[in-house]
């Protein structure tokens, strides 16, 4: 068991590295660098969030910090060299997702983990929402028998006026199933079972541009950036070449089901919803449904014999595990942390996503990317 405080070397200076930093200091690490693109922005950050060493070459600060773990926070697109140099380098891996833009790459950083023996954390981290626990503790209670099917429906109408980024790129991490469908995926896969035996899936790209605008430097604040006057001749625009929409179905395998268990996941990035976005859970003797597109709650639960839906509260014992962070991503990031460190100093863990589902998720993005699902009935009419 490891009685020292584990060091942390933070890559990437935004909304994550800042969210990474705060989780692994709750954990009773020591954030002793940060590491970003800007000098000015990463000299200010680690200034406000009083992180002693700070610049803008990652190998040089993996040598002046002497890591144990190094969390990974920038956009996808930027991992895969940083990940790389920190396995050779002998430090334990926590990333944001996606774990790099491709799964070739992501495949490769797997093995090269597996390899040195460094442990891996990836944060699609939604799976530890309050309901989300909650509907994993009642799947494997028995409590709608087997399941069978599940159903996760979402529609964010994000403004099409966004600033041109790295969420508009597929060779930086861009898109809505690295940035949405990793998080469903992992949520869907804790409550009913890991093993994913078939997919398909249909993408689309329904933005085509973005208008091209200085300054974003924090993805939560790039809605302020939006243009005042979008039809100013002036304007530069940046071309979108990923999609925005998903319609993906898998069939997975369930310790808690006799057969594959059905799962439909429906995204629009750029649709507004008419009703709630919601996740459903249906078994051989009832149902449960969550409201939000991650879980936010509440849960229902379908009452075969009443033949109504009967909210159910969060059980204490589930409450208690949660860290007491406002924000359900800040507060995922936690619970995270906490546990990876927990499995580092060799203290008892809750198991938690690694670079297998990473590099899993992403393959899967690669074949669902390809659209080549459909089979052509027009000889048939």
């Amino acid at each position: 068991m490891m009685d020292k405080k584990v060091k942390v070397l933070i890559y990437g200076t935004g909304f994550a590295g800042q969210g990474h930093a705060d989780a692994f200091r709750a954990a009773g690490a020591d954030v002793v660098g940060i590491v970003g693109r800007t000098p000015s922005v990463v000299t200010e950050v680690a200034k406000k969030m009083d992180i002693p060493c700070s610049g803008t070459d990652w190998e040089a600060a993996l040598q002046a910090c002497q890591p144990d773990i190094v969390s990974i926070a920038t956009p996808g697109g930027a991992h895969y060299d940083a990940i790389k140099q920190a396995i050779e380098f002998g430090c334990h891996v926590f990333s944001d997702k996606p774990l790099t833009a491709d799964g070739e790459t992501s495949a490769e950083l797997y093995q090269l983990a597996q390899q040195k023996g460094v442990k891996t954390a990836f944060a699609a981290s939604f799976r530890y929402m309050a309901d989300i626990l909650h509907a994993k503790q009642l799947v494997a209670s028995g409590a709608i028998g087997e399941p069978v099917e599940v159903e996760c429906i979402s529609h964010f109408n994000l403004e099409k006026e966004i600033p041109f980024g790295w969420s508009h790129r597929k060779e930086d991490g861009g898109g809505r199933l690295n940035n949405n469908f990793t998080h469903m995926l992992s949520i869907v896969t804790s409550v009913v079972g890991e093993k994913i035996l078939n997919i398909a899936g249909d993408v689309r790209d329904d933005l085509g541009k973005a208008p091209i605008v200085e300054g974003v430097h924090n993805f939560k604040t790039r809605r302020d950036f939006i243009p005042k006057d979008l039809n100013d001749p002036s304007l530069q625009w940046g071309e979108s070449n990923v999609e925005w929409s998903y319609t993906v179905l898998a069939q997975l395998e369930s310790p808690f089901a006799s057969k594959p268990v059905s799962a439909l996941f429906k995204h629009g990035g750029l649709t507004p919803k008419f009703d709630e976005n919601h996740i459903v859970f249906y078994g051989t003797e009832g149902a449960i449904f969550i409201k939000g597109h991650y879980g936010m709650g509440p849960l229902f639960v379908w009452d075969q014999a009443a033949k109504q839906w009967q909210e159910l509260p969060v059980p204490q014992e589930i409450a208690d595990q949660l860290p007491q962070i406002e924000g359900d991503t800040e507060r995922n990031w936690h619970f995270l942390a906490r546990e990876f460190v927990k499995d580092i100093k060799g203290e008892a863990f809750t198991p938690y996503p690694s670079f297998k589902e990473g590099s899993l998720y992403q393959q899967i993005i690669d074949i669902i990317r390809k659209n080549n699902n459909w089979t052509d009935v027009r000889h048939l009419q």
